[in-house]
């Protein structure tokens, strides 16, 4: 659906955390956990500009996984506890800090580069430099 209507500017934390398109809001974003489908069911828009590569495991790392690890540090060292209580204590808790943040992370990530208009860099070189003081 190729929709010539202006959309309203929607902010990246209102669609994306809720994995909604970035442009009109209604569609979802996902067809698995963190599989992106190719486009938005609701206004079309085109998801091949979205890459946010290894951006939510990242924040999941620094903001879920640190923590948690660092509790179980502590546990071992306050408490020199044994596996069974590692297994029962920080596997869930490492569990429940970085699975659920990845999909709403990545939503945002998605949104943002869509909000920004962000994509990839390009090297500029002599010779664009040149063709571009000559169109202007």
């Amino acid at each position: 659906m190729n929709d010539t209507r202006t959309w309203p500017k929607l902010p990246p934390v209102q669609t994306g955390i809720r994995g909604r398109c970035p442009r009109c809001g209604e569609g979802s974003i996902f067809s698995g956990f963190l599989t992106l489908k190719p486009k938005c069911d609701h206004c079309g828009l085109d998801f091949s500009f979205a890459d946010p590569a290894d951006g939510p495991a990242f924040f999941v790392i620094c903001f879920g996984c640190v923590p948690a690890v660092a509790f179980a540090i502590w546990l071992e060292i306050a408490f020199q506890a044994p596996y069974w209580v590692h297994l029962v204590t920080t596997f869930p808790l490492i569990l429940l800090t970085c699975i659920p943040m990845l999909r709403p992370l990545k939503g945002w990530l998605v949104s943002s580069q869509y909000f920004y208009k962000a994509e990839e860099g390009k090297l500029v070189t002599a010779a664009d430099k040149t063709s571009d003081s000559n169109q202007t």
